[in-house]
């Protein structure tokens, strides 16, 4: 394999793909024996993957740079032309589910795909193309937004990233400062954004009637494979969380309050956890990445092949810079098997996170891509694929202090207390979405006052200091996964309680705890969400009793770092 700087991107010619697709099609719906039938299905996974890798390219080299012309129109040309694949794809679902071999692709391949099939075949309606087209156009009207957001702070241009690490600052008057520049440039285009988000909204609902959903709600949890449970298990959820967590991090809060010495905890105050400052990397880009290569050398055989792997073809980029899309996210190239880490370097423990918490998720697409045969059983829905990325967080306590010297112990306690401050504000915004789609016509003026209410229940201790923007229930638009992936979020609240259970599991026997995570990264797609973590020996975060349970162990050891501090 080539350096992922010297892949050759060539635009798809997808007239001769679906040519190809239809011609393997024809193939299987003639084969008179299951070898055949195979044979045909093979050779068109070969061409799907080889078809991936060209839009994976594309995609990951135009969000690193949004104002690169070329890639913006090649990325505009997929998100038109990809979804007129859809009669192919209903296609490709009602040969496997009506093949006279179903039996026995089952028995070699297991029953998950055709299972889903079966549920998805709703969705693959061709009135919907024209929709998906739309909204693949306002998500890039929204990225192009985000992205070409700026502002000269002290001297220096920053971006919505780069405030975030004045917001970290000591001094609390350049922490005030960043955070009204912040907030300033969301309310600079929230009129912008509240129309991209008006027709978004309203897109959302029209494909869900067109299936005959009466909510989008219905639609989102068929659409992400989400089959193992329902809205109602979900407000369960929320309520445990409400429940058992919001008063712990009430009390963190609380704590932090009084370590930093303040009458009140602002908004801008949130983020910096130790009066002295919060622990930040000791190294750059080059010495980061070479600590993550020892690290994951030292963790176990398959992280270390898998590091060396990357480090090799030189898959990451990892700086901030003008015009480059907002975030971090892994992605996988299949034909190639080759993870790609796409992030935002800042200057503060983010940027270490990045290096466990994606790469975790490019471990399991390393991991999982080598051993499942199709690649629709490589990745699992999102709820199982972020214990993947949040757990590699946590079984890399052990060596952070390659990263952060003296100050680990700190950055240590810091973590694993924001990866329980963080579960309320993942269902917060979960629970955004749910109100704002059982009343879709709601003003924007309606949803910041939603936003608003929702605060006081899942973030009762947040005050931004009279800040207008906020104060009316500006926050909600700083999160692009409303925009973009609708109702994820709540997803990486669900996966955090597997992260603590594996990783409670490992401080009791660390072989025990890396034994669990492997299983799961090792399973991929091949198994439903329950039987998922049934199989890697973890607990329905549904079930009464389940949310306290997972996050003792935390609790637990966060008193053990609180002492070391």
């Amino acid at each position: 394999m080539e350096k992922f700087s010297e892949i050759k991107y060539e635009r798809p010619d997808l007239k001769k793909f679906e040519a190809y697709e239809n011609a393997c099609l024809d193939r299987a719906e003639k084969a008179e024996n299951y070898d055949e039938f195979k044979k045909a299905l093979m050779d068109g996974e070969e061409a799907e993957k080889e078809l991936g890798d060209m839009i994976q390219v594309c995609y990951i080299r135009s969000t690193m740079n949004k104002a690169d012309e070329f890639y913006s129109k090649e990325q505009e040309f997929l998100d038109e032309e990809i979804p007129k694949l859809m009669p192919l794809n209903k296609r490709h679902s009602e040969v496997l589910l009506n093949s006279k071999f179903r039996k026995e692709f089952d028995a070699e391949f297991g029953d998950i795909i055709n299972k889903t099939e079966e549920k998805l075949l709703i969705l693959k309606n061709e009135k919907l193309i024209p929709l998906q087209i739309q909204e693949n156009k306002l998500t890039e009207e929204y990225s192009q937004i985000a992205a070409k957001c700026k502002t000269n702070f002290r001297g220096e241009e920053c971006n919505f990233y780069g405030l975030l690490r004045h917001m970290q600052s000591t001094d609390r008057a350049e922490r005030k400062e960043a955070f009204e520049a912040w907030s300033a440039l969301y309310e600079s285009v929230s009129g912008k954004l509240d129309e991209v988000y008006d027709k978004l909204v309203a897109l959302r609902v029209q494909k869900a009637e067109i299936v005959g959903f009466k909510n989008y709600r219905e639609f989102a949890l068929l659409e992400s494979e989400h089959f193992d449970y329902t809205k109602e298990d979900l407000a369960n959820f929320k309520k445990q969380v409400i429940d058992i967590i919001v008063p712990e991090v009430s009390k963190l809060y609380e704590e932090q309050r009084k370590r930093l010495g303040l009458d009140k905890l602002e908004y801008y105050d949130e983020q910096l956890v130790f009066p002295e400052g919060n622990a930040k990397p000791i190294g750059n880009r080059e010495q980061m990445v070479k600590w993550a290569q020892e690290m994951y050398s030292e963790l176990s055989p398959e992280t270390k092949e898998f590091f060396d792997f990357m480090v090799k073809y030189e898959l990451f980029d990892l700086e901030t810079k003008p015009n480059k899309h907002l975030g971090g996210y892994m992605t996988l190239l299949p034909k190639r098997q080759a993870p790609f880490i796409f992030s935002n370097f800042n200057g503060t423990s983010a940027d270490v996170e990045v290096l466990t918490h994606e790469a975790g998720h490019s471990f399991e697409g390393f991991v999982s891509s080598r051993i499942q045969p199709l690649s629709s059983m490589v990745m699992s829905t999102s709820d199982i694929d972020e214990i993947h990325s949040m757990t590699m967080e946590h079984l890399t306590y052990p060596w952070m202090d390659k990263f952060f010297g003296d100050k680990v112990h700190k950055f240590r306690y810091a973590h694993l207390t924001e990866a329980l401050k963080v579960i309320p504000y993942l269902c917060a915004v979960d629970e955004f979405q749910c109100r704002v789609f059982d009343n879709p016509t709601m003003t924007a003026e309606e949803r910041y006052a939603t936003w608003h209410d929702i605060e006081k229940t899942f973030l009762p201790w947040r005050s931004y200091d009279g800040n207008a923007f906020l104060e009316k229930g500006g926050f909600w638009m700083q999160k692009q996964h409303i925009f973009l992936y609708p109702f994820y979020y709540v997803d990486y609240a669900l996966a955090q309680i597997g992260a603590f259970e594996i990783y409670s599991k490992s401080l009791k026997n660390k072989e025990d705890g890396w034994n669990s995570y492997l299983t799961l990264c090792k399973m991929g797609g091949s198994r439903g969400y329950l039987d998922l973590l049934k199989g890697a020996g973890l607990h329905s975060p549904f079930a009464d009793g389940s949310v306290k349970n997972a996050v003792e162990g935390a609790l637990n050891q966060i008193k053990v770092f609180e002492r070391s501090i």
